[in-house]
């Protein structure tokens, strides 16, 4: 009994087929999307699987990765359509050895100069010439002073101890 249902065959064409001849049925010059080509198929062969969505989204993605369909805005193409849009690589395409250099900008590029102005720097009053830096004072032999702080915390300095006199 089970035996006669399992060995009966399905009606259905592979859904490579299927999707092939949906596109080319649908004929639109833009590409068929998925749900277009799904609601082909489910027209047109009417008796389908459980799992339609599922294994139309599965075999449109094998189809597209192997080269039989091209995937542009959302559409799909047959490959070998003659109005397909020509198959692109990933990233950016390299530059054209033979192309002409693009022309420069006269203008450069960045925040522009500050005007010189001959009567602005009338009005200022001169600028004090720069002094050398005042010396360090010296530091204490105790160590009680020290002539630069370093970066970060300063090391714990230790308890005086009372002197007996």
């Amino acid at each position: 009994m089970a035996t006669e249902e399992v060995a009966k065959s399905s009606p259905l064409p592979p859904y490579p087929e299927m999707i092939l001849a949906a596109i080319e049925s649908l004929n639109e010059k833009v590409g068929s999307n998925k749900s277009a080509i799904s609601k082909y198929i489910e027209g047109k062969y009417g008796d389908l699987p459980p799992a339609h969505a599922s294994l139309l989204t599965a075999h449109l993605a094998r189809m597209k990765e192997s080269g039989e369909l091209i995937f542009l805005k959302n559409n799909y193409f047959r490959a070998d359509a003659p109005d397909a849009p020509p198959k692109r690589g990933r990233g950016r395409p390299p530059k054209d050895p033979n192309a002409p250099p693009k022309p420069t900008s006269p203008r450069p590029r960045g925040r522009p100069a500050k005007a010189k102005d001959p009567e602005a720097e009338a009005d200022k009053p001169p600028k004090k010439p720069k002094t050398a830096p005042a010396p360090a004072p010296a530091s204490a032999a105790d160590g009680s002073t020290p002539a630069k702080r370093g970066r970060g915390r300063p090391p714990k300095v230790p308890p005086a101890e009372p002197t007996a006199a």
